[in-house]
């Protein structure tokens, strides 16, 4: 089967077009860039809101070390009958939540949002999708350690989460035939020195705030060690997940403070996907990472029965503006096994992204709505009647960083690898 990239280049056979990036100085532009740099989608069909409903503060949380649940069988709220079809489920794609975030759910709301976020669907047993939809295993230079992007390395130094957010991308991490992470990061600190490229390197996983206040400490030292490294980022959903994990432990707050530096940042990467996650606590925590020398932005993916509503999402992106965290990237979610119920075609996921940005200031209106494909980082720039208008933001080959290239429009669509390339003249 022929790969996008190269039905990308077979089309592509004459030189590139190239959009303006991110840095670029008011170039020359073609006239289709000028188009599309002011491109609007004409209509944005009505969205259902979400149930409203804040839940619970998460006050009695923070007053105790939260109680974590790992069987279906625990979930009080759940009918019998319903509760022994998703234990099937759990069996293959395991279940993980703790008290705090299940007293978010509305559980008199069948679609309550946290609900469809945490709690297992029989859907995810349709034939559908693939583990490593995004070929991470190709990119993988040592145990635990990928390496894509020239700046950037990941370090998968712990395997367990929070909780397990059930459209998860690396499910397959969390399996017990999976080896891919590694606590012992000795290999991938060595590959970081020996390249002088490299000036970012993300924690990640798993949930690296998930380890202990010894071991993050061991981790962020050692990194701190190698100078070309600037910025160290943290992919992390316990801001949402549990608030306290910061709030109580004055020693990672120490360590977080002495490792962000004025020249050398740590950069929270949060993950907050709904508003209602951003609750009274979640704010305080926040507040304590910032407190403490953090950089904080949010990037979250577009989930069907979840933020897939421009209300919701120009919300949620609004109150992150308030308390500091910019939004940084929307993702199209990756065609993972297990995650049918959970995509939004592209197209749509298009017109609820341009509709949300309508909403909010500036600042709520900073994130990118990008697809993680094998090739690289993918923008989607741009849909008319006839196209979908796309840009390599970041790549995995050097020739193909910011070149712009265009689709035919497929309302059906949820991937890349279901576009035709066409030629900009056509």
């Amino acid at each position: 089967m022929i790969s996008f990239q190269e039905k990308l280049n077979l089309v592509y056979s004459a030189p590139l077009i190239r959009g303006r990036t991110a840095h670029s100085s008011g170039g020359q532009t073609s006239s289709k860039e000028v188009i599309l740099s002011e491109q609007r989608v004409v209509v944005f069909p009505r969205v259902r809101p979400t149930n409203g409903q804040n839940g619970s503060n998460g006050e009695k949380a923070y007053k105790r070390k939260v109680k974590y649940i790992r069987k279906i069988e625990q979930l009080e709220n759940i009918p019998d009958s319903e509760r022994e079809k998703l234990k099937k489920v759990a069996e293959k794609y395991v279940f993980r939540a703790n008290d705090y975030y299940l007293d978010l759910i509305n559980w008199e709301d069948p679609k309550d949002p946290i609900k469809q976020l945490i709690i297992p669907r029989e859907e995810e047993l349709n034939d559908w999708g693939k583990l490593d939809a995004s070929n991470e295993q190709a990119i993988t230079v040592a145990r635990g350690v990928q390496h894509k992007y020239t700046d950037t390395v990941l370090l998968l130094c712990n395997e367990v989460c929070g909780a397990y957010c059930r459209y998860c991308f690396r499910k397959r991490l969390f399996m017990d035939e999976n080896d891919e992470v590694t606590n012992d990061i000795s290999a991938g600190i060595k590959y970081i020195s020996e390249h002088p490229e490299i000036t970012n390197v993300l924690l990640t996983g798993g949930d690296p705030l998930l380890m202990s206040t010894r071991r993050i400490t061991e981790i962020l030292e050692e990194l701190r060690g190698i100078p070309h490294v600037k910025i160290i980022r943290i992919g992390s959903k316990m801001p949402a997940f549990d608030p306290t994990r910061l709030l109580k432990d004055k020693d990672l707050q120490a360590t977080l403070q002495k490792y962000s530096r004025p020249h050398q940042r740590i950069y929270l990467m949060a993950h907050f996907d709904h508003p209602r996650e951003l609750t009274d606590l979640a704010v305080e925590g926040i507040d304590t990472f910032i407190k403490n020398g953090v950089i904080c932005v949010n990037q979250c993916p577009l989930i069907k029965g979840i933020n897939d509503d421009p209300k919701v999402l120009s919300e949620m992106y609004s109150k992150l503006s308030y308390i500091g965290v910019p939004p940084y990237y929307l993702f199209q979610g990756r065609p993972t096994e297990g995650n049918e119920p959970y995509e939004v075609p592209m197209v749509k996921g298009w017109e609820i992204f341009q509709e949300a940005l309508r909403r909010g200031s500036g600042l709520a209106r900073r994130a990118k709505y990008c697809m993680s494909h094998e090739t690289g980082k993918v923008e989607i720039m741009g849909v008319d009647e006839e196209n979908i208008y796309l840009r390599y933001h970041q790549a995995k080959y050097m020739k193909d960083l910011g070149r712009f290239f265009i689709c035919k429009r497929d309302d059906e669509a949820y991937w890349l690898d279901q576009l035709e390339p066409v030629h900009p003249t056509h």
